[in-house]
């Protein structure tokens, strides 16, 4: 594990860090040499250039870096093929962390190395058997978190979440999702009262009047994008979308993670990013 400082140490990628202080941090680790065996639901198994998906991932932890976060960078787990999504280990609220149980069983070991950096940085709340919850289904806007009706994620992970983080003021409300693996991966906010939507996956009337970019249908993957401050962080693969967050003067910074795709990842997928706030490391288990 390491962590690599907004002046450049340890950072992967080239060119110079921003020198201002970082307002966020953002947890990464390492692609698995495993990779290739990674679970897969709604993408056909497609061989997976390792080196070139590492190459990506390091491009990746650069522009976060440049988005003003500081990183801390976990080694590469060979056993767990997944273990490069670290979203999915956790969700991350100003007053406390979650440690989510993954819907796949073969993933969930990887939360046991995220707890370690987590504690540093808030108190730990855990969800519990039989509860499931994947953190590509948890999209937070205030003080609602919308958690998705996935095949990763089941009621009572719902339910504990909600339990779990009612004492803090929050609503935890499920949505339906059709056709993809995770509610991220058909919404995400990309500004205040701004959401970036495939309203083929996800039905928009869930989010009330919240304003939205709906994707190019010819880009159903295009929903999920990377918010860190005023900047966007956007695949490449997405370019008529792109033009749409574009033509609403949004700052869209495109990065290459098509090799990570093959594992049916999106760009929130490889990373945790929370704003520099909160420091009770008491761990405590749901009701």
């Amino acid at each position: 594990m390491g962590a690599a400082d907004p002046a450049g140490a340890g950072r992967p990628g080239r060119g110079p860090a921003p020198t201002r202080t970082p307002l966020w941090i953002a947890i990464t680790r390492a692609v698995s040499p495993a990779i290739a065996r990674c679970e897969l639901t709604h993408v056909e198994r497609a061989p997976i250039d390792l080196d070139r998906a590492r190459r990506q991932h390091a491009v990746y932890e650069e522009a976060i870096v440049h988005a003003g976060c500081l990183l801390t960078r976990l080694p590469a787990e060979p056993a767990l093929p997944d273990s490069v999504f670290v979203e999915d280990t956790a969700a991350v609220l100003d007053e406390a962390a979650v440690l989510l149980r993954p819907g796949a069983p073969s993933r969930r070991p990887e939360t046991d190395t995220i707890a370690g950096v987590l504690a540093r940085h808030r108190r730990l709340v855990r969800i519990e058997a039989p509860g499931t919850v994947d953190g590509g289904d948890i999209l937070q806007v205030g003080r609602t978190i919308y958690v998705g009706r996935s095949g990763r994620s089941n009621d009572a992970g719902r339910e504990q979440l909600g339990r779990l983080l009612a004492p803090f003021g929050y609503r935890v409300t499920g949505v339906a999702v059709t056709g993809c693996l995770h509610l991220k991966s058909a919404v995400t906010q990309i500004g205040p009262g701004l959401i970036l939507i495939n309203p083929r996956w996800v039905d928009p009337a869930a989010f009330g009047s919240m304003g939205r970019i709906e994707v190019d249908p010819r880009e159903p993957f295009g929903a999920n994008a990377l918010r860190i401050g005023d900047a966007i962080l956007y695949p490449a693969a997405y370019p008529r979308t792109r033009e749409r967050l574009e033509s609403r003067r949004l700052t869209v910074r495109r990065v290459d993670l098509s090799e990570l795709a093959k594992a049916e990842g999106g760009i929130t997928c490889s990373s945790l990013v929370f704003p520099r706030t909160g420091q009770n490391r008491q761990v405590t288990r749901s009701p």
